[in-house]
Protein backbone atom coordinates (compact mmCIF):
# COMPACT_ATOMS: atom_id res chain seq x y z
CA UNK A 1 0.00 0.00 0.00
CA UNK A 2 1.09 3.53 -0.91
CA UNK A 3 1.71 6.08 1.99
CA UNK A 4 0.38 8.99 1.33
CA UNK A 5 0.88 12.83 2.46
CA UNK A 6 4.65 14.17 3.23
CA UNK A 7 7.56 11.28 3.83
CA UNK A 8 7.96 11.70 8.14
CA UNK A 9 11.63 14.09 9.22
CA UNK A 10 13.57 12.50 11.67
CA UNK A 11 13.92 15.82 13.29
CA UNK A 12 11.78 17.59 16.17
CA UNK A 13 10.32 20.00 13.59
CA UNK A 14 9.92 19.90 9.86
CA UNK A 15 11.95 22.06 7.65
CA UNK A 16 9.16 24.88 7.52
CA UNK A 17 8.32 24.50 11.58
CA UNK A 18 12.19 25.05 11.86
CA UNK A 19 12.30 28.71 9.75
CA UNK A 20 9.16 29.88 11.55
CA UNK A 21 10.90 28.75 14.83
CA UNK A 22 13.95 30.46 13.81
CA UNK A 23 11.42 34.24 13.21
CA UNK A 24 10.02 33.68 15.94
CA UNK A 25 13.00 33.37 18.16
CA UNK A 26 14.65 36.52 16.27
CA UNK A 27 11.36 38.32 18.01
CA UNK A 28 9.14 39.00 14.24
CA UNK A 29 5.55 38.51 14.76
CA UNK A 30 3.18 36.40 12.49
CA UNK A 31 2.72 38.93 9.80
CA UNK A 32 6.06 39.93 9.63
CA UNK A 33 7.23 36.13 9.26
CA UNK A 34 3.88 35.68 6.79
CA UNK A 35 5.66 38.71 4.64
CA UNK A 36 9.15 37.50 5.25
CA UNK A 37 8.51 33.97 3.85
CA UNK A 38 5.83 34.81 1.25
CA UNK A 39 2.85 33.25 3.04
CA UNK A 40 -0.49 33.59 5.15
CA UNK A 41 -0.64 35.22 8.78
CA UNK A 42 -3.21 32.11 9.47
CA UNK A 43 -1.15 29.78 8.06
CA UNK A 44 2.29 31.20 10.36
CA UNK A 45 -0.33 30.78 13.41
CA UNK A 46 -1.02 27.22 12.49
CA UNK A 47 2.77 26.59 12.01
CA UNK A 48 3.74 27.79 15.81
CA UNK A 49 0.63 26.31 17.69
CA UNK A 50 2.10 23.00 16.20
CA UNK A 51 5.87 24.02 17.26
CA UNK A 52 4.52 24.93 20.55
CA UNK A 53 2.68 21.43 20.66
CA UNK A 54 5.60 19.41 20.04
CA UNK A 55 7.91 20.87 21.98
CA UNK A 56 5.57 20.82 24.92
CA UNK A 57 5.91 24.73 25.45
CA UNK A 58 3.28 26.64 26.93
CA UNK A 59 3.86 30.11 24.91
CA UNK A 60 5.61 31.90 21.82
CA UNK A 61 7.95 33.28 24.89
CA UNK A 62 9.23 30.20 26.03
CA UNK A 63 9.89 29.13 22.31
CA UNK A 64 12.26 32.10 21.96
CA UNK A 65 14.26 31.13 24.71
CA UNK A 66 14.35 27.64 23.79
CA UNK A 67 17.73 26.48 22.72
CA UNK A 68 17.17 23.16 20.12
CA UNK A 69 19.26 23.70 17.10
CA UNK A 70 17.96 21.75 14.05
CA UNK A 71 19.42 18.36 13.33
CA UNK A 72 22.17 18.58 10.57
CA UNK A 73 23.34 22.22 11.44
CA UNK A 74 26.50 23.10 11.52
CA UNK A 75 26.26 24.51 15.05
CA UNK A 76 25.20 21.18 15.84
CA UNK A 77 28.48 19.38 14.83
CA UNK A 78 30.67 21.67 15.76
CA UNK A 79 33.14 20.39 18.55
CA UNK A 80 32.09 21.87 22.50
CA UNK A 81 34.30 22.09 25.14
CA UNK A 82 32.42 23.20 28.10
CA UNK A 83 35.88 24.34 29.65
CA UNK A 84 36.79 26.82 27.46
CA UNK A 85 37.26 29.89 28.96
CA UNK A 86 34.36 32.83 27.11
CA UNK A 87 36.13 36.01 25.42
CA UNK A 88 33.43 38.83 23.81
CA UNK A 89 35.20 38.86 20.77
CA UNK A 90 35.16 42.22 18.75
CA UNK A 91 32.12 44.27 17.18
CA UNK A 92 31.17 42.31 14.13
CA UNK A 93 27.91 43.94 13.28
CA UNK A 94 26.20 47.06 13.94
CA UNK A 95 21.98 47.85 12.82
CA UNK A 96 20.50 50.38 11.96
CA UNK A 97 17.05 51.01 11.21
CA UNK A 98 15.53 52.38 7.70
CA UNK A 99 12.03 53.83 6.57
CA UNK A 100 13.38 53.19 2.73
CA UNK A 101 15.95 50.08 2.39
CA UNK A 102 16.22 51.22 -1.65
CA UNK A 103 16.96 54.40 -0.57
CA UNK A 104 19.70 53.79 2.23
CA UNK A 105 21.29 51.11 -0.21
CA UNK A 106 21.66 53.76 -2.55
CA UNK A 107 22.92 56.73 -0.33
CA UNK A 108 25.59 54.30 1.87
CA UNK A 109 26.89 52.62 -1.54
CA UNK A 110 27.34 55.59 -3.67
CA UNK A 111 27.75 58.65 -1.26
CA UNK A 112 29.36 57.44 1.44
CA UNK A 113 31.30 54.67 -0.72
CA UNK A 114 30.97 51.57 1.38
CA UNK A 115 31.07 48.07 -0.43
CA UNK A 116 27.84 46.40 -0.45
CA UNK A 117 27.65 43.00 0.66
CA UNK A 118 23.96 41.53 -0.16
CA UNK A 119 20.47 42.38 0.41
CA UNK A 120 17.46 40.37 1.15
CA UNK A 121 14.34 42.08 0.67
CA UNK A 122 14.19 44.56 2.81
CA UNK A 123 17.48 43.70 4.96
CA UNK A 124 21.01 45.19 3.34
CA UNK A 125 25.03 44.97 4.21
CA UNK A 126 27.22 46.71 4.29
CA UNK A 127 31.35 46.82 4.75
CA UNK A 128 33.07 48.47 7.38
CA UNK A 129 36.63 47.82 7.45
CA UNK A 130 35.66 44.11 8.67
CA UNK A 131 32.55 45.61 10.78
CA UNK A 132 29.47 44.72 8.90
CA UNK A 133 26.40 47.83 8.78
CA UNK A 134 23.42 46.18 8.48
CA UNK A 135 20.18 48.06 7.53
CA UNK A 136 16.74 46.72 8.45
CA UNK A 137 13.87 48.50 6.97
CA UNK A 138 10.77 49.61 9.21
CA UNK A 139 7.74 51.91 9.43
CA UNK A 140 8.65 53.79 12.46
CA UNK A 141 12.71 53.61 11.85
CA UNK A 142 13.19 55.60 15.24
CA UNK A 143 16.56 57.98 16.03
CA UNK A 144 17.19 55.51 18.79
CA UNK A 145 20.71 53.49 20.01
CA UNK A 146 22.28 51.08 17.24
CA UNK A 147 22.68 47.37 18.53
CA UNK A 148 26.14 46.30 18.90
CA UNK A 149 26.96 42.47 17.73
CA UNK A 150 29.87 40.78 19.80
CA UNK A 151 31.92 37.90 18.05
CA UNK A 152 32.46 34.87 19.98
CA UNK A 153 33.91 31.24 19.20
CA UNK A 154 30.91 29.26 20.27
CA UNK A 155 27.93 31.14 20.76
CA UNK A 156 26.10 27.90 22.75
CA UNK A 157 28.82 28.04 25.56
CA UNK A 158 28.74 32.06 25.66
CA UNK A 159 25.04 32.21 25.70
CA UNK A 160 25.14 29.64 28.82
CA UNK A 161 28.43 31.38 30.62
CA UNK A 162 26.58 34.88 30.23
CA UNK A 163 23.14 33.14 31.34
CA UNK A 164 25.04 32.07 34.49
CA UNK A 165 26.65 35.51 35.14
CA UNK A 166 23.32 36.97 35.61
CA UNK A 167 22.74 38.45 32.01
CA UNK A 168 18.90 38.15 30.78
CA UNK A 169 18.72 37.09 27.49
CA UNK A 170 15.76 37.80 25.09
CA UNK A 171 16.02 34.72 23.12
CA UNK A 172 18.74 31.36 22.60
CA UNK A 173 20.66 31.18 19.99
CA UNK A 174 19.13 31.07 16.50
CA UNK A 175 19.74 30.51 12.89
CA UNK A 176 19.80 33.93 11.08
CA UNK A 177 20.74 32.88 7.80
CA UNK A 178 22.73 30.05 5.91
CA UNK A 179 24.79 31.55 2.73
CA UNK A 180 25.48 29.39 -0.38
CA UNK A 181 29.02 28.28 0.88
CA UNK A 182 26.90 26.28 3.99
CA UNK A 183 28.14 29.21 6.70
CA UNK A 184 25.82 29.43 9.35
CA UNK A 185 24.76 32.92 11.02
CA UNK A 186 23.68 32.32 14.39
CA UNK A 187 22.52 35.06 17.05
CA UNK A 188 21.37 35.99 20.38
CA UNK A 189 20.15 38.86 22.05
CA UNK A 190 20.47 40.26 25.52
CA UNK A 191 19.93 43.39 27.94
CA UNK A 192 22.91 45.33 29.22
CA UNK A 193 22.72 46.64 32.72
CA UNK A 194 20.27 49.25 31.76
CA UNK A 195 17.90 47.42 29.84
CA UNK A 196 19.14 48.32 26.06
CA UNK A 197 19.91 45.64 23.42
CA UNK A 198 23.35 44.17 22.56
CA UNK A 199 23.97 40.94 20.98
CA UNK A 200 26.62 37.97 20.11
CA UNK A 201 26.88 36.30 17.01
CA UNK A 202 28.93 33.43 15.28
CA UNK A 203 29.67 32.06 11.74
CA UNK A 204 29.63 28.59 11.77
CA UNK A 205 31.46 26.46 9.00
CA UNK A 206 30.26 23.31 8.00
CA UNK A 207 32.69 21.10 8.69
CA UNK A 208 34.08 22.88 11.36
CA UNK A 209 33.78 20.02 14.33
Amino acid sequence: MTQRGRPPHDDVLTPAEWRVAEFVRHGLTNPAIAARIGTSTDAVKFHVANILVKLGLPSRMELRRWTGIRRGAALALQSHDPQQEVRMGPIGQISRQVRDIAAAEQWYRDVLGLPHLYTFGDLAFFDCGGVRLFLSQTEQASDGESILYFRVDDIRLSHTALESAGVEFLNAPHLIHRHEDGTEEWMAFFKDNEGRPLAIMSQVRSGSA
